[in-house]
């Protein structure tokens, strides 16, 4: 099935850029010049992924993430000109998958929705156990719920990949690279800071429980029980 997808940008000819090369991928795209018009798009008809600019009229970006993220857990990318480390750790505590900065290549867009795709794919499609467990948390690999004791933790998709990854190899650390490979798929060269802002989402919902994911210096990480 074609899966879609909507963009959100204020620049007409990037806009263009964008909708044009993910259309020739095979990929079915709708375009707002704005992102409320594309959250009440969404609203009515949800796609399977968004593409957000950050700087648009009207409502901006990272707040059409939040309001979004509120009722879905849709994949989003950001795109935008800002790369300041305090404008990527917003986007992505507000819930977006990635974030790429302007000016990137199309070709990398292409490379980063088909591997987000491709990544939820093989999450649904390899579950080989129904749950997985570490200290007090349980994660559901079916329903796709992480339950801390009693509590429930929403996860984005990014989220539930990056934990059920640590989860199945909670007995050792894993690298930045490893974590690049296997979680967020990236079959090119990429950002390891995409890592280091999920985690600081991440770490935030699991201070409910029991679950820590500690750095390793010069490494990665690995997982471990809070006392």
């Amino acid at each position: 099935m074609t899966k879609s997808i909507y963009i959100a940008d204020d620049d007409d000819n990037i806009r263009r850029i964008m909708e044009s090369f993910l259309i020739n991928d095979g990929f079915s795209v709708s375009s707002f010049d704005n992102g409320d018009k594309l959250l009440a798009c969404f609203l009515k008809r949800p796609s399977d992924m968004i593409i957000l600019d950050i700087m648009m009229d009207g409502t901006d970006g990272l707040s059409i993430c939040a309001k979004i993220r509120e009722r879905n857990n849709v994949p989003i990318i950001i795109v935008s000109a800002r790369d300041s480390e305090l404008d990527r750790i917003a986007g992505i505590t507000l819930g977006s998958d990635d974030y790429l900065v302007k000016p990137f290549s199309p070709i990398e867009l292409v490379a980063r929705v088909k591997a987000l795709f491709r990544r939820i794919a093989l999450d649904l499609g390899g579950v080989k156990q129904d749950t997985l467990k570490y200290a007090d948390m349980t994660l559901n690999m079916a329903t796709r719920d992480c339950m801390a004791g009693s509590k429930k933790i929403d996860l984005t998709p990014t989220e539930f990949a990056l934990l059920s990854y640590m989860f199945k190899n909670s007995e050792r650390a894993v690298s930045r690279d490893e974590l690049l490979k296997n979680v967020w798929k990236f079959d090119f060269e990429a950002d390891t800071r995409v890592i280091d802002d999920a985690l600081k989402r991440l770490r935030k919902k699991l201070s409910i429980g029991k679950v820590r994911i500690e750095s390793v210096w010069g490494f990665g990480f690995k997982l471990s029980e809070a006392i």
